[in-house]
């Protein structure tokens, strides 16, 4: 939100919250560190890493996450004028699901679309045969930031 926020200031456009963009609910793994989530969760991370349909800490699936943010991205880029752009702000994991079922990717290949490090964008357009992703993880820095992929 905050950083939605700082875009605004700059463009002086209107900023749309919608709780749907949130990021994924992780249950008892939020707040740990990488390591303590290895450590407490081994056989669950590890699945989860595998491609498995895993509810990371008893929290959402990643099917779950793209089932309630896909839908807000669709209407929004319906809405839009013919040529016009729209920006979405929201968490690296949110992202990569939601840009997955945008293109319609089969949930277990979602992970090859990398994680999306702090402060950087993905581009999508419209193809001839729907959405297309023309830029995935700009403006990446020489050291990505971990996320959720570490």
């Amino acid at each position: 939100m905050r950083t939605a926020g700082e875009l605004a200031a700059v463009t002086h456009l209107d900023v749309t919250y919608d709780e749907a963009l949130r990021e994924t609910y992780a249950g008892a793994w939020q707040g740990l560190t990488h390591e303590e989530i290895v450590e407490r969760y081994g056989e669950q991370y590890a699945a989860w890493k595998r491609g498995e349909p895993v509810r990371r800490g008893g929290g959402e699936l990643e099917t779950e996450v793209a089932d309630r943010a896909a839908p807000v991205v669709r209407l929004a880029a319906d809405k839009l004028p013919d040529g016009g752009t729209l920006v979405v702000v929201s968490h690296g994991g949110t992202i990569r699901t939601t840009i997955g079922r945008l293109l319609g990717l089969e949930p277990h290949h979602w992970e090859g679309l990398g994680g999306l490090s702090n402060c950087c964008w993905s581009v999508l357009g419209e193809g001839a045969r729907g959405w297309r992703l023309m830029e995935h993880n700009a403006g990446t820095l020489p050291e990505p930031v971990l996320g959720d992929d570490d």
